[in-house]
């Protein structure tokens, strides 16, 4: 009976158990159900204000920078080439790499003796060939002589001839003596003849010792050239540049030994498109002198140089573009050729337009001005110039109104902002910057003190805060806090 007794007690506990789970799931169910059941409330929307940087649009004057990159070039290079083959015997002592001469150094000499010796025999051969020519000349003096002389003798031996005709024909004279005389004027003739041969081939001679004498004379120069090719001298003063040759080297005609450049006679060439050089040209198209500057960047020294737009290529190479133009550098020390340089050229001064960050206009030419209620208006701007981050616009309608100086995604035509002007955010800045105070020495030698008193601050803080303590201004909210912690 016990048994059952108790086996029903549990049944009846169990039941219980369960009916009690059952009605708080109902419960819990029902809550559910009438939560979801209840319209929740509607928050009314609010309108996003974003935050933008505006500045105020001022016309004025301008003057555009355009900016090229070029190379520093010589206007006088000279290529330094032997004139003659041989072993260098002697060189300038400032003949090496960056060396330095003037006008008229003699830079080398090559071992003049083979071309010594042949000046020596083209001036024996021209004693040789004068020589013969004054022989040819008295040659022919002695052959007009002789000439003067046969003509003579002939002369008498015709008028013999006449006194025997004229006495035969008066009956005193034979027909033997005529002819013998007869002949006799015939060979004088012939002597004559004789003599005029001796005097031509004379003539002869004399013409070819003139030309004996003229190629001697010819030889005797090209000798004396030679000989004067062994030496080569400066043409201007410059500086030394590839150089390859040392005294006592074997250099062959026409070889290349060094390179110079006149480092005072400097120009930079650099490329422009062609819409730039629209911009440097006047209305007949010639190119304006205008003033560069030329700078050349040295691990942040800079060095600067002022200089003159001079010329233009003639011709736009094949697969180039633009224009390449020429500036004469006035005075540029610690440039030199092959320096790659940035070129700023200063074109003519606009009037009545305004300079704008880059990122206020976008690429449709328009920008975002604020209107009423620090809402935005869409206004078209015309885009005169580039300049790095800046642009140079014409804009009449914005000028003396703000205008958004970063445009991003987020604004828009209608959007509301809250502007941050430039001044605003100076003092927003300068507010934030926390406040300073100087202290008395006797002051910051008691701050020093406490500091130092205090055992659970780590030794790196101590010198952190005893390095700021020992400033002329301190902060004011670092010296409250020590004050307030360490009973100040």
């Amino acid at each position: 009976m016990r048994f059952l007794r108790r086996s029903l007690v549990g049944l009846f506990l169990i039941a219980v158990t369960l009916g009690i789970f059952a009605y708080a799931g109902q419960s819990v169910y029902s809550a559910i159900q009438a939560r979801l059941s209840e319209e929740s409330p509607q928050r009314p929307a609010r309108e996003r204000v974003f935050a933008a940087n505006v500045v105020t649009v001022q016309p004025g004057r301008v003057v555009p920078v355009l900016t090229a990159f070029g190379e520093v070039r010589s206007r006088r290079t000279l290529e330094l080439r032997a004139k003659a083959t041989g072993t260098v015997v002697e060189l300038h002592p400032a003949f090496e790499e960056g060396g330095h001469v003037d006008k008229g150094d003699l830079l080398l000499r090559v071992d003049p003796a083979d071309a010594q010796s042949a000046l020596e025999l083209a001036r024996t051969d021209l004693a040789d060939a004068e020589a013969e020519l004054r022989d040819a000349r008295r040659t022919l003096e002695l052959a007009r002589d002789e000439l003067a002389a046969t003509e003579a003798q002939a002369a008498l031996r015709e008028r013999a001839l006449e006194r025997q005709k004229d006495l035969q024909a008066r009956g005193f004279g034979t027909d033997a003596a005529v002819d013998e005389v007869e002949l006799a004027a015939v060979s004088a003739r012939q002597a004559v003849v004789s003599g005029r041969q001796s005097v031509a081939q004379s003539e002869t001679g004399i013409d070819t010792a003139t030309t004996r004498v003229e190629r001697a004379r010819i030889n005797l120069s090209e000798a004396e050239r030679s000989l004067a090719d062994t030496e080569l001298y400066a043409g201007f003063a410059g500086t030394l540049s590839d150089v390859t040759l040392v005294e006592g080297g074997l250099v062959a005609n026409n070889e290349r030994v060094a390179d110079l450049i006149d480092a005072d006679a400097l120009e930079v060439s650099f490329r422009v498109s062609t819409s730039q050089y629209s911009r440097l040209i006047d209305q007949a198209g010639r190119l304006l002198p205008v003033e560069v500057a030329v700078t050349l960047d040295v691990f942040g020294a800079d060095l600067t140089a002022r200089g003159t737009i001079s010329r233009e290529s003639g011709a736009v190479a094949e697969g180039q573009t633009g224009r390449l133009l020429f500036a004469r550098l006035d005075a540029a020390p610690g440039f030199r050729p092959g320096d790659f340089v940035t070129v700023r050229i200063e074109e003519p001064a606009l009037d009545g337009v305004a300079r704008l960050p880059a990122t206020a206009v976008d690429a449709a030419g328009t920008v975002l001005v604020l209107g009423e209620d620090d809402r935005l208006e869409v206004a078209e701007v015309a885009l005169l110039r580039r300049e790095g981050d800046d642009v140079i616009v014409r804009a009449p309608a914005v000028y003396g109104r703000e205008v958004v100086t970063e445009r991003s995604p987020l604004l828009g035509e209608g959007i509301k902002i809250r502007p941050i002007r430039p001044g605003a955010a100076a003092e927003t800045a300068e507010a934030a910057s926390p406040a300073m105070v100087e202290l008395t020495p006797e002051r910051r030698a008691r701050l020093i003190d406490l500091v130092e008193s205090n055992a659970r601050m780590p030794q790196e803080a101590k010198a952190r805060v005893k390095a700021q303590l020992s400033q002329d201004r301190v902060p004011a909210r670092m010296v409250e806090r020590i004050e307030s912690r360490m009973g100040g």
